[in-house]
């Protein structure tokens, strides 16, 4: 393997916790890893079957696109990716899904609203939803203008993408990031949970609502921020 060895790997194992998880099922879903030194990306094959894959089979890219090593064409969502590489500094890891309850809330074109502590452990506010893309965005490098749809969501909402670590992209599906591939799965099996929840509690209860804002910051901030006392140091 190449001297991207490292990244390769990282990007493979986190590619395939995709199926473990059940977050997606055939060829769907995706997984990258950024070297920011080093100016690149790993990111899973176009269309490969994940019972298939390879570490070596990992495509690099560079933070323009440009194919830097490997002998397949990388996912299709890669501008989707990079862009994001480029706009969020301090992220290391993107993953995109096709889970089934986020899906479905991303084609009803909803966020998913703080319902309980479970929410509340990973983000304080709804999971939020982009616009629909314009035919004109649509016609012109679609992947990209999924990226900015992200963008210009988290931008006019003033969200920080740092506390935020999930979106929900209009008719398509989920996006999640974190501090590595890892991070970035991690988040994504936490979003279809939370996801799946909501669902269901609207089933029970049609007019549930947000709970009140002193059970969210007490979840929130005992996992994050500088008083946090959760788990072990």
């Amino acid at each position: 393997m190449s001297g991207y060895k490292y990244l390769k790997e990282q990007v493979y194992e986190a590619n395939m916790e995709i199926p473990k998880e059940k977050l997606a099922i055939v060829t769907f879903g995706n997984v990258s890893g950024v070297d920011r030194a080093a100016g690149v990306v790993a990111i899973k094959p176009s269309g490969v079957p994940y019972h298939r894959l390879k570490a070596e089979d990992m495509v690099i890219v560079d933070l323009d696109n440009v194919l830097v090593e490997g002998n397949m064409r990388p996912s299709s969502d890669t501008k989707t990716h990079t862009l994001l590489y480029k706009n969020f500094p301090g992220i290391g890891g993107v993953c995109h899904t096709h889970s089934t309850y986020a899906v479905a809330w991303a084609q009803a074109i909803r966020p998913i609203p703080n319902l309980g502590t479970t929410h509340a452990d990973h983000l304080t506010a709804a999971v939020p939803v982009t616009a629909v893309m314009s035919d004109d965005m649509i016609r012109r490098d679609y992947e990209l203008e999924t990226g900015n749809q992200i963008l210009n969501l988290f931008q006019e909402r003033k969200l920080s993408y740092e506390e935020v670590e999930m979106v929900l992209v209009a008719c398509h599906g989920p996006f999640t990031w974190g501090k590595d591939p890892g991070k970035a799965v991690y988040n994504s099996v936490i979003l279809e949970e939370i996801a799946r929840m909501a669902y269901l509690t609207l089933q029970i209860n049609p007019d549930a609502g947000t709970i009140k804002q002193s059970l969210i910051d007490k979840h929130y901030f005992r996992k994050h921020g500088k008083d946090a006392y959760y788990g072990q140091d």
